[in-house]
């Protein structure tokens, strides 16, 4: 029997579960998840870009998530999105639960709490039946509002805030199209996440989002969250954006902040080449693992083969 930590869902009404409303998150939304005792750091397994009922080397990058999963001792999950390709899902009962989620990552290393956000396809089905999804009993599906945040600690008192947002309503091209997302306010997100950043007295913060900001090729790049989020980002000492969109591996620091593309689930998108210090990967399906210390992020990203792409330890953000 999986022993679930405290979930930031328990803490939010039946009525924010079940419509997702950005409005019924703008209050400050913690969730503590501790690391297990004996750790001195956190780990994470992040994966995006996944949903193809098994296809497309989806089932080998689960297969090789749960090796690592179980070796380095990952406490949670994140979904960067697009959780189920091509149109989302149609309700809480579509097949695609099972064929592109449960039978996938069914190893018992990842029967922990699964920290996800949507991306652009999941707009084009039900965003409902995917907030509704883990108050129905799936209690590893974490995705308590569009956008909400959660509080970790490790054992010596470090505390880890991350953001988990909602890019799409952001993007102009989406209005109007079969992303269905112009009943969203990205401005009403947009003033959420500068006051939780505000109030944030963490030693470490990490926002989490499907569409990239900058990339390491410098292509594919998102202008709408240049003007949004970037700003932000600086100015509250974010220490990484993580992201996928992108069907590859991508990585560049700009201004002090690791832009992060981890979008390797399964389909491989080409990427260009990598500009003067940044790191690009189109060959290897994969996802990327995270470990966070008192003073240090280690990040890598991992081939279905179970060989590191590509690591970097992120120092944590100084003083402005």
């Amino acid at each position: 029997m999986t022993a679930w930590p405290h979930s930031l869902s328990s803490t939010l009404s039946r009525r924010a579960l079940l419509t997702g409303s950005a409005s019924l998150i703008a209050a400050p939304l913690f969730g503590t998840v501790p690391a297990r005792a004996r750790d001195p750091d956190m780990v994470s397994v992040l994966v995006g870009d996944w949903g193809r009922n098994g296809h497309d080397h989806q089932r080998e990058v689960a297969a090789e998530m749960a090796r690592v999963a179980e070796r380095s001792r990952s406490i949670f999950t994140v979904s960067l999105g697009d959780n189920f390709y091509e149109d989302g899902v149609s309700g809480v009962d579509d097949p695609q639960w099972r064929s592109s989620f449960e039978d996938i990552y069914d190893a018992p290393s990842l029967q922990t709490p699964w920290r996800i956000i949507l991306g652009n396809h999941d707009y084009r089905g039900s965003v409902e039946a995917q907030l509704r999804y883990g108050a129905n009993g799936h209690k590893r599906w974490l995705l308590p509002a569009r956008y909400y945040s959660v509080r970790d600690r490790l054992p010596d008192g470090t505390t880890i805030d991350s953001f988990y947002i909602d890019t799409s309503p952001f993007l102009k091209k989406y209005r109007h199209s079969i992303v269905r997302i112009d009943d969203q306010d990205p401005r009403a997100q947009q003033a959420w996440l500068s006051e939780a950043l505000g109030r944030s007295d963490a030693d470490w913060k990490f926002v989490i989002g499907h569409h990239p900001i900058h990339t390491g090729d410098g292509r594919h790049e998102t202008p709408e969250l240049i003007a949004a989020i970037a700003p932000l980002l600086r100015h509250y000492r974010v220490a990484a954006y993580i992201s996928a969109h992108k069907h590859n591996f991508q990585h560049r620091r700009i201004g002090g902040i690791d832009y992060i593309v981890n979008g390797a689930g399964s389909r491989l998108d080409p990427a260009g080449v990598a500009l003067g210090g940044a790191f690009t990967n189109d060959g290897q399906h994969g996802f990327m693992t995270m470990r966070v210390a008192r003073d240090l992020v280690e990040i890598g990203f991992i081939g279905g083969s179970g060989k590191t792409l590509f690591s970097r330890r992120i120092p944590r953000p100084t003083a402005l």
